[in-house]
């Protein structure tokens, strides 16, 4: 199966929060964000700006939709501040690498970890575009959900920005 670019109308983020929770990703859909509120986010948006400033092609927006942090002649390089969310990275910038391959766009990617001070080289395969595709099939159905889907605790929660938001009547 090969989606075309009309049904990529999908923002990176979103395929980074299908990774780490659906119900954040279901929320998010819905227009519910709270990331402006975080401490937590509002540090990794001062990291992330002050890292990489000598980068040419820092901050390249593809059809108002997709974000990219640094762009070279190899490169889609993806800066993160820690490899926390590994597989959430991983496949948010594969989603760049598809979708920039289906504008005729052949690149490498690139995450860095800041904080770690590491890199790592990924490149696309048809078993990463395959996963990406299914990915994106989740993410349009879990968008037109009526209900956010079940609530999880992972190890994780707590340093969410929608936190609060899911557990107010929670009790540990």
């Amino acid at each position: 199966m090969s989606l075309d670019l009309e049904q990529l109308n999908i923002q990176g983020v979103k395929i980074n929060y299908y990774y780490i929770c659906k119900r954040k990703l279901w929320l998010f859909t819905k227009g519910i964000t709270m990331e402006q509120n975080s401490d937590r986010v509002m540090s990794g948006k001062i990291i992330h700006e002050n890292s990489y400033k000598r980068q040419k092609h820092k901050e390249l927006l593809i059809d108002n939709l997709l974000r990219l942090d640094i762009v070279d002649s190899e490169y889609v390089r993806e800066v993160k501040i820690s490899s926390k969310m590994k597989k959430a990275d991983e496949m948010q910038l594969y989603y760049y690498i598809y979708y920039l391959k289906k504008l005729g766009i052949n690149k490498k990617g690139m995450i860095n970890y800041v904080k770690e001070k590491k890199q790592e080289e990924i490149e696309l395969t048809p078993e990463k575009e395959e996963e990406i595709e299914k990915t994106i099939e989740d993410i349009i159905k879990i968008s037109k959900m009526k209900k956010p889907p079940t609530l999880k605790k992972l190890s994780y929660c707590t340093k969410c920005a929608y936190y609060e938001f899911c557990f107010v009547k929670e009790e540990d």
